[in-house]
């Protein structure tokens, strides 16, 4: 049996990289998957490619955006069996701490912080009321070390495993199992980029990496789908490094 088959999971930031990825394998996999993203044109061409999939396109960073997508979600379902909570901003050239403004702050934890705390908020309650869901969220190795530039985007995706702690504590006992994944450099369209423009950054990437390469979308997708599925039925709580033994290296 596919790993997925006839469960409905909703996905945000499906528009593209390891969102638009995941939301490819689920159905390969046999879900039933609802994607949100802001980009309406990217986020059509990842739905005409999966049979059946719904397309929502909102700003996941506000209350209405999110409402809206869990509720046609649950319009044409009637359910949400599971949720991959992958929708983040974040800003390679924010520079420094005290470099960082007001402005790329609120940007990044509009989307990455808040949006994920939204998103629970609205997928927990559907599943609270069956006893039973999973929630898969975006973590980083950027929530679970430190680094030099886009301050924001670490705080935010520190705050991100916060609140995964905090669902876990509160509805596990209650049926629903919430979980992280912590990707290391992913070859999505925005690094491939960064990459080809600074090849020194992705030599000293893969020196440091035991696994000696980036990851792909797809590997990361691949974790996400493990931990949506029945087959993690006692995993809760966790947060899952998809980063090639980086961390192993660091911490």
């Amino acid at each position: 049996m596919s790993l997925l088959a006839g469960k409905v999971v909703l996905v945000t930031g499906a528009s593209r990289g390891i969102g638009a990825a995941a939301a490819r394998l689920f159905a390969a996999e046999g879900a039933h998957v609802v994607l949100g993203a802001r980009g309406a044109d990217r986020l059509a061409e990842v739905a005409d490619g999966i049979d059946g999939a719904l397309a929502v396109p909102a700003d996941l960073s506000t209350a209405a955006g999110v409402d809206r997508l869990v509720g046609e979600a649950l319009g044409r379902h009637g359910r949400i069996d599971g949720a991959y909570l992958n929708a983040a901003v974040g800003h390679a050239d924010a520079g420094t701490l005290v470099e960082l403004t007001e402005a790329l702050w609120d940007e990044v934890h509009g989307t990455t912080l808040k949006g994920v705390w939204l998103a629970l908020r609205a997928v927990l309650p559907p599943m609270l009321d069956r006893g039973r869901g999973s929630v898969v969220v975006a973590g980083s190795v950027a929530s679970l070390t430190g680094g030099i530039g886009d301050a924001g985007y670490q705080a935010a995706k520190h705050g991100v495993i916060g609140l995964v702690r905090a669902a876990v504590a509160e509805f596990s006992p209650r049926g629903v199992r919430v979980n992280a994944i912590a990707p290391g450099a992913i070859l999505t369209e925005k690094v491939r980029s960064d990459f080809a423009a600074l090849p020194r950054a992705r030599e000293a990437f893969e020196r440091h990496t035991p696994l000696r390469r980036p990851g792909a979308p797809e590997e990361v997708a691949e974790a996400a789908a493990w931990l949506l599925s029945d087959r993690s039925s006692y995993v809760t709580g966790t947060v899952l490094p998809v980063d090639g033994g980086l961390l192993a290296t660091r911490l």
